[in-house]
């Protein structure tokens, strides 16, 4: 594996390949003793454990790509966040290297987009197989020709995902997926089926009490036979996790499950849907549909009011004065307001007087028109470009900043149907633009003023996402908020790892009542980058314990372990379990499951039937442990007739991920 660049994204992607997948890396950068985290990296490159190299070039051109091997790498990840200088070197690499794999981060999307297509076709002309599912292996033995794929990822948008859990639901064991929120949660197998899970992940070790519940029902006859004895000691061990490490038990089945006592815990997978907020109060969607309360201010509906008051008043005396019929009358009193009419000279002198009264209502008439069209025309002005909070929000989530990060957190939060604030100190952001478009209330203001936060209804908020590219400014933000709220949820994205950390503890100790996360995005898009250069359309991961459950996107078409296997058949359990269908056409599949679809609706089907048959046609979403996702990649078509991903020399570990050879057993 190489990695290009000298930023803490590069730094923590190598660290994903070397400890995780224990794979070998080479990693490019300008300097070892210098730039934003050289001598990071090259602490990596000398840890035990890890089999990382560097090479030193002020410019990843042909002579250094060389040197660091990418005629032989499997995978390539330009990490610079200069678009331009990743385009080049995927240009230069895919022209020395016609089969390796790219991922790239790219700031432009679109641009992105076009790049992938044009690389892929280079990799094809050139003789290899771009493959769009990710599915495919690293790098192919002599005699065949491995899949070339081409990743563009962002990192802001990769990390926006977590960041909108830990705000929603306060947990880090969270995937985003299908446009829904899922996460692992905790349950007793009292309370398991009340909250209708979509599947069960895992088995958590007995406690003290439950082992003792389970060790008198099982004792309970005199003398039990050897079948009986079995199953005692299967489910003991079950109660202990795996043999001999006491941990929690991975995708477990219904033999595991049964004859447990009710207080033992298990992991299980819950879905938050999209409209988990539907009393929220929401801005006006156009202006058209605004009050007249909102058009005008106070004072001039009193004064419009007051105009329309007294001119009744000279309509009715006229009426009385002339004898004449009340329409007559309103009509010549509007002719003198207006200051149309003729000079009643020979009129009696009643009719004179009120004619003048009437052309000093109408000089009055004028200067409160203007107002009404001038007060009228900024309402409207001020509606059609953002609104701000209304009355009687409550639920929301406050989010600061609407730079490159924010941008995408405001799209998921808007995707799961969250109510959501915003505060933005510069107009041209890039999320200015979301916000408009979608008529989010938004505050132009600096977060750190006396009031902002206040404006923001921060009182009657859920939490509080401060995403400014300052550390001080997010800080601020959320002391400020703990202020006032002690107990409001706080995300604070920070860069400095040390000073996250002492923050963390700092909040954690004042504050224990609430919740406090902070987050990294190079931290929180390293796996999804790792997992690209794997070739694996890797959807994310959850902690159990000490191990991880990788949840992925995997073709059934040619894969004995799945096709024309039931859902029940094609489970394995300790390895994979099949958790979610995608429903749409092959022609109309997404390639990006973890939005939600330009419909609105999911496409994902997460409640499937055991006895439902996979077909060639179908693609799943996989619940497993890297092993056992490995595993279940080789056996697909795309993984036959190649060698593994070699891992280095010396490298264990119970979940590292490699591919096993297909001709072993």
């Amino acid at each position: 594996m190489v990695v290009c660049g000298d930023n803490a994204l590069a730094q923590r992607v190598t660290k994903e390949l070397a400890s995780v997948y224990r794979q070998h890396v080479t990693v490019v950068l300008p300097s070892l003793r210098g730039g934003s985290h050289g001598p990071q990296i090259a602490g990596l490159a000398g840890r035990r454990g890890m089999s990382v190299e560097t090479v030193e070039a002020r410019v990843p051109d042909d002579h250094a790509l060389i040197q660091a091997g990418i005629e032989r790498a499997s995978a390539l990840a330009l990490t610079s966040g200069d678009d331009q200088l990743n385009i080049y070197i995927a240009l230069r690499a895919r022209r020395i290297n016609p089969q390796v794999r790219l991922v790239i981060r790219m700031f432009n999307r679109n641009l992105g987009r076009y790049l992938a297509d044009l690389l892929d076709r280079a990799a094809l002309l050139s003789g290899a197989r771009p493959s769009g599912d990710g599915d495919g292996d690293a790098a192919g033995s002599p005699g065949e020709v491995p899949d070339a794929t081409t990743t563009v990822l962002s990192d802001s948008d990769t990390a926006a995902p977590s960041i909108v859990a830990a705000a929603v639901v306060g947990s880090d064991k969270v995937m985003h997926a299908d446009g829904l929120l899922l996460r692992a949660k905790e349950r007793t197998l009292r309370t398991v089926d009340r909250r209708n899970p979509l599947c069960t992940l895992a088995l958590m070790p007995a406690t003290e009490d439950t082992r003792n519940s389970e060790g008198a029902s099982d004792d309970s006859d005199d003398e039990p036979d050897e079948e009986q004895h079995r199953d005692v000691r299967r489910r003991r061990g079950a109660s202990g996790g795996r043999e001999g490490d006491g941990g929690p038990v991975l995708l477990p089945d219904q033999e595991d499950l049964a004859g447990l006592p009710p207080e033992r815990e298990a992991v299980v997978l819950e879905a938050i849907t999209r409209s988990s907020r539907t009393s929220a109060v929401r801005a006006p969607r156009l202006p058209r549909m605004l009050a007249v309360k909102h058009l005008f201010s106070r004072r001039l509906r009193y004064s419009m009011l007051a105009m329309t008051g007294l001119v009744l008043a000279l309509a009715a005396v006229n009426w009385f004065v002339s004898r004449e019929t009340p329409l007559h009358a309103a009509y010549v009193t509007l002719l003198d307001l207006f200051a149309i009419n003729d000079p009643n000279i020979e009129e009696p002198p009643a009719e004179q007087v009120l004619q003048l009264l009437a052309g000093l209502a109408g000089m009055m008439l004028l200067p409160l028109l203007l107002a009404v069209v001038l007060e009228s025309y900024g309402s409207f002005r001020k509606a059609a470009a953002l609104p701000v909070p209304p009355r009687g929000l409550s639920g929301h989530v406050v989010l600061v900043g609407l730079g490159k990060v924010g941008k995408h957190v405001l799209e998921r939060l808007l995707e799961l149907n969250i109510p959501v604030v915003c505060i933005e100190q510069n107009e041209e952001a890039r999320g200015m633009a979301v916000a408009r478009r979608h008529r989010v209330p938004t505050l132009i203001a600096d977060v750190t003023d006396d009031g902002v936060l206040e404006l923001a209804k921060i009182k009657r908020s859920r939490a509080l996402l401060a995403l400014t590219s300052t550390d001080g400014i997010n800080l601020e933000a959320s002391l400020n908020a703990r202020q006032i709220k002690p107990e409001l949820r706080v995300v604070m994205r920070l860069f400095d790892d040390a000073f996250a950390a002492t923050v963390y503890r700092t909040l954690r100790d004042s504050y224990p009542a609430a919740q406090t996360r902070s987050r990294s995005v190079s931290a929180l898009a390293a796996p999804a980058f790792a997992g690209a250069m794997m070739g694996r359309q890797v959807l994310g991961s959850i902690s159990v314990g000490r191990r991880v459950l990788v949840f992925a996107a995997v073709e059934v078409r040619g894969n004995p372990l799945l096709q024309d296997r039931t859902v029940e058949q094609a489970f394995q359990t300790e390895s994979w379990r099949v958790v979610a269908l995608d429903t749409a056409s092959e022609e109309e599949r997404r390639q990006d499951l973890s939005s939600v679809s330009s419909t609105g609706a999911g496409e994902l089907e997460w409640r499937l039937h055991p006895g439902y048959v996979l077909k060639a046609g179908d693609r799943v979403v996989v619940a497993a442990t890297r092993r056992g996702l490995s595993r279940l990649l080789a056996a697909g078509p795309a993984q036959r007739g190649s060698r593994p991903v070699r891992r280095a020399e010396g490298a264990s570990g119970d979940d590292a991920a490699r591919l096993p050879d297909p001709r072993t057993p």
